[in-house]
């Protein structure tokens, strides 16, 4: 995207408050864990509402409209969802917590790893041999009371695609859908779509592929003109309804593909 007067201006006046934020955000939820941890344990009963606050103050400050369509799951369970952007971070967290599954090398990436890991995200690796510990660790999350959200592609597209549901993690849902760890556990498909503004790329807001994280912060940050990201919250599916995991990573890709536009269903 070609930048325009006044980028670099942007992308300071921009980029020092959203800093601002994301720090008095961590000092904050350092504090509080001081306590939280000792007498909740695994439980985040406090913390959570610091992580929403930063997520919307974030937007606000870059410009970007964010519009919340249906109702968010309620209590614990799980959230699939398309993958878009780094920007879906904050586009998920904004309304309600949700607590990320991450690949594990995130845990190391400079930054991005220690906040990761500050708010709770889960890791795991994509080694077939660690399915079944990952499944357990899984479970035990729900068990706790999280809302764990993971993104079935496996990977971040342009935002114009849908690419086909990896079911591996789907298991943790099915055991716990059996009356395992979550009992009648209740899952939420979530479609994400991003409008660029009018004139630009409608690909602006998506990263993938081998682009640089800096290079499209800087470009999100200096856009002159902002567009919007709508959040569609699809009808929680009962996990124990279906049979395996297939079947489940089926029935969620068709609801978060019905919630893109006609000419971004394709694969």
């Amino acid at each position: 995207m070609p930048r325009t007067r006044g980028h670099w201006r942007r992308v300071a006046w921009r980029g020092g408050r959203i800093a601002l934020v994301i720090g008095a955000g961590v000092l904050a939820t350092l504090a509080l864990r001081l306590a939280e941890r000792p007498l909740h344990g695994p439980a985040r009963p406090w913390t959570p509402a610091i992580t929403v606050w930063v997520c919307r103050r974030v937007l606000a400050i870059l410009g970007i409209g964010h519009v919340i369509e249906g109702k968010p799951l309620q209590g614990p369970g799980a959230v699939v969802c398309n993958h878009v952007s780094w920007l879906d971070i904050f586009a998920l967290n904004a309304r309600k917590r949700v607590y990320f599954v991450s690949k594990a090398e995130v845990a190391g990436w400079p930054g991005i790893g220690f906040l990761a890991r500050l708010v709770g995200t889960v890791f795991i690796t994509r080694d077939a041999r660690a399915a079944r510990g990952q499944t357990e660790l899984l479970q035990e999350r729900l068990g706790a009371g999280r809302r764990l959200l993971f993104f079935p592609e496996g990977t971040s597209t342009d935002g114009m695609r849908l690419r086909p549901f990896k079911s591996t993690l789907f298991q943790a849902l099915c055991a716990a859908g059996e009356g395992g760890a979550g009992g009648g556990l209740w899952v939420q498909p979530v479609t994400l779509v991003y409008e660029a503004p009018e004139g630009a790329d409608a690909r602006a807001y998506g990263w993938w592929g081998d682009m640089a994280f800096g290079s499209h912060l800087v470009t999100v940050l200096g856009m002159a003109r902002q567009g919007r990201v709508r959040v569609i919250c699809h009808a929680p599916l009962a996990a124990g309804d279906f049979e395996g995991r297939k079947a489940l990573a089926a029935a969620c890709e068709r609801a978060v593909r019905a919630g893109l536009p006609e000419d971004r269903r394709g694969v």
